[in-house]
């Protein structure tokens, strides 16, 4: 089994940072692509930011130049440096992996969440 654990969210005033942190642990094979999701009350949930296993890098046009990602491969964890926060940023933030999982019949690709951390940006 593959979880995916969160950490780093809360209450910042507009204007400060945030670090968020995702680890991933279990029968992990190998990771592809990890990233950040958000959603927001009564919006859909919306890419925040991405990294593949190498270095490419995709963010959302609302957050580029403000927030950052970065991964430990060797720690199987994301981070998501977010500064300049805005109001427009509170969501709850989600980490997602795209990853081979090592099962009892070989390795297989799965798509794991984690269970959310709630960041809200005060004007």
């Amino acid at each position: 089994q593959v979880q995916l654990v969160e950490s780093g969210g809360g209450l910042v005033q507009a204007g400060g940072s945030l670090r968020l942190s995702c680890a991933a642990s279990g029968s992990i094979f190998s990771i592809n692509a990890m990233g950040w999701y958000r959603q927001a009350p009564g919006k859909q949930r919306e890419l925040v930011a991405a990294i593949t296993s190498g270095t490419d890098t995709n963010y959302a046009d609302s957050v580029k130049g403000r927030f950052t990602i970065s991964r430990d491969s060797a720690k199987n964890t994301v981070y998501l440096q977010m500064n300049s926060l805005k109001p427009e940023d509170t969501a709850v933030y989600y980490c997602n992996a795209d990853l081979i999982a090592t099962m009892p019949t070989g390795e297989y690709e799965y798509d794991y969440w984690g269970q959310g951390t709630q960041v809200t940006v005060s004007s």
